[in-house]
């Protein structure tokens, strides 16, 4: 873009930056002095709000810049993505949403540890949950900065790198000041303006071909470089053994991943009961499944009116498909109308991102608070609940440097690619323990520790020890090579192993199960009967 419109689109895209500055500053006058105001918002918020938080906390640079590029390079492969986020929350809807509710406070650990020994169960669900917020916050990061690097006019490292920095600097704020309340309420804004501005995109693409959906496919085949084959599956995930155990993998993590991931999890607890939670997901499905299918026509659309070689050539991974494509229908680079719809829809893409990593640091840091830290400490004197706040503060700030030193080191993946690593952590480690918590009478303590163990530490292994890590030319460290595992998803392994863990561990136990803590989970979960 030239001068005067680069200026154009960077005054409208920090238009947005100062409204969620606001609305934070606003939600920062309310009493956060309480745990239960500031992790979960007092438990206020109606179905409506939380189904539309929901839905901006799931949809993430990964649903809206990844997935867009990923089916813009590889066609029907990059629909995978689509239909394991979407199907993900039939799990949620019918296995963990009520149950969760009625059996926890703010974590996942309150739930497993309902019925088991506090500290050791805390501690491992807690830091299961930190390792998966950091992994899912890296995906968000590296999507910012593909993102603000176009929009200053090009991808250089050097802004890319700065755009990680201020994002993580953002994130800190919302959470250390404003809490659950401005967390949701910038996770509503963003839903609906990810919602607006997809349906914007979508209709125009589709007003491009005339509203002939089968045109647009034929283009984009064409225009792709693979022909038809862009359209049938295998391009991606074909061939070799390796790509097609991939295949399996990264949908078995994402389809259970959805399930375990924390910042999803603790937005069931910002209701004030199960059936409000129900009726949350309920409006979420339709805001996510609504969403997901348009970007469908948004990937081949970039696709066929952008072309797969030029959006390679701006981002390898295919990032800025989405940000490519809103120039070429405004009108172009140097149009005024291309500059003001691109940078709407970096507005929009840079909110979802915001909203997201807001989400994820606060669940993250609760989880340092809450579990933790009050864990560790409960043998001399409990926890306040000011102190627990205070705590969950400066653990947003060491969980923001981290997952800014990572995005750094993974600026160059594809961000959906990176969410689907955390989803498959999440599967791995928190939705075992989660699942026989709430529904195996004989659990215990020590399967629910093995559980969690087990699935986290085969997962961060074989990750480190794939083709992501060293090994090809698309590795975060290319120069070297210690990859042993063949998968770029460990899903497909790591899974079973957190399953079996927690069975091995309860069977070779020498803990009798509390069958009265056992009913009387069982008795909150289905009924309700004493949530908070």
């Amino acid at each position: 873009m030239s001068g005067d419109h680069q200026t154009l689109a960077v005054v409208l895209f920090s238009v947005f930056v100062a409204v969620t500055l606001v609305i934070t500053t606003w939600a920062s006058r309310k009493r956060h002095g309480t745990a239960e105001e500031f992790y979960a918002g007092g438990r206020l918020f109606t179905p409506m709000e939380n189904g539309f938080a929901i839905a901006g906390d799931y949809m993430s640079a990964a649903s809206f810049l990844g997935i867009a590029g990923l089916i813009a390079l590889y066609g029907y492969d990059g629909l995978l993505y689509s239909v394991g986020f979407l199907v993900a929350w039939l799990v949620v809807l019918f296995l963990v949403a009520e149950l969760v509710r009625n059996c926890g406070r703010f974590t996942l650990a309150d739930v497993v540890a309902a019925r088991m020994k506090e500290r050791p169960v805390r501690i491992a669900a807690g830091t299961s949950s930190v390792t998966v917020s950091v992994l899912y916050l890296v995906a968000q990061m590296v999507g910012a900065g593909s993102l603000v690097a176009l929009l200053l006019g090009g991808t250089s490292g050097a802004a890319r790198n700065w755009t990680v920095v201020g994002v993580g600097a953002l994130m800190v704020v919302y959470v250390s000041l404003g809490g659950m309340r401005a967390t949701t309420w910038i996770q509503i804004v963003k839903a609906v303006l990810l919602m607006g501005g997809a349906i914007a995109l979508t209709v125009l693409v589709l007003v491009r071909f005339h509203g002939d959906f089968n045109q647009l496919l034929s283009t984009a085949a064409e225009r792709s470089g693979h022909g038809e084959r862009f359209l049938g599956p295998g391009l991606k995930y074909g061939g070799s053994w390796t790509a097609r155990f991939d295949f399996i993998s990264l949908g078995l993590a994402l389809v259970l991943g959805t399930a375990g991931l924390p910042h999803i999890l603790s937005r069931f607890y910002t209701v004030p009961t199960a059936r409000a939670a129900r009726c949350s997901v309920v409006w979420s499905i339709g805001l996510i499944g609504g969403f997901y299918l348009m970007t469908v026509v948004l990937g081949f659309g970039a696709a066929a009116i952008v072309g797969s070689a030029e959006v390679r050539r701006s981002n390898p991974a295919g990032n800025t498909a989405v940000s490519l494509l809103s120039l070429d229908l405004g009108g172009g680079a140097d149009s005024t109308g291309g500059t003001i719809l691109f940078a709407i829809v970096a507005a929009v893409a840079f909110a979802t991102i915001l909203a997201v990593v807001a989400g994820i640091t606060l669940a993250s840091s609760a989880s340092v608070a809450h579990d933790l830290c009050a864990s560790l400490r409960s043998r001399r004197k409990p926890v306040k609940p000011r102190s627990e706040v205070a705590v969950a503060r400066v653990a947003a700030v060491g969980i923001g440097a981290v997952a800014i030193a990572l995005g750094l080191l993974a600026r160059d993946l594809n961000v959906a690619f990176l969410v689907g690593l955390a989803f498959a952590v999440a599967a791995s480690a928190n939705l075992p323990v989660l699942l026989y918590s709430l529904f195996w009478r004989g659990f215990t303590t020590r399967g629910a520790v093995w559980s969690v163990y087990g699935g986290l530490v085969p997962a961060l292994v074989l990750v480190v020890l794939s083709p992501v890590v060293s090994g090809s030319p698309a590795s975060i460290f290319p120069g070297v090579d210690f990859q042993l595992f063949p998968l770029r998803n460990p899903g497909l392994v790591s899974i079973p192993l957190g399953f079996l863990a927690g069975w091995i561990g309860t069977v070779t136990s020498k803990e009798s199960p509390d069958e009265a803590k056992h009913a009387e989970t069982e008795v909150r979960s289905l009924t309700g009967a004493g949530a908070v």
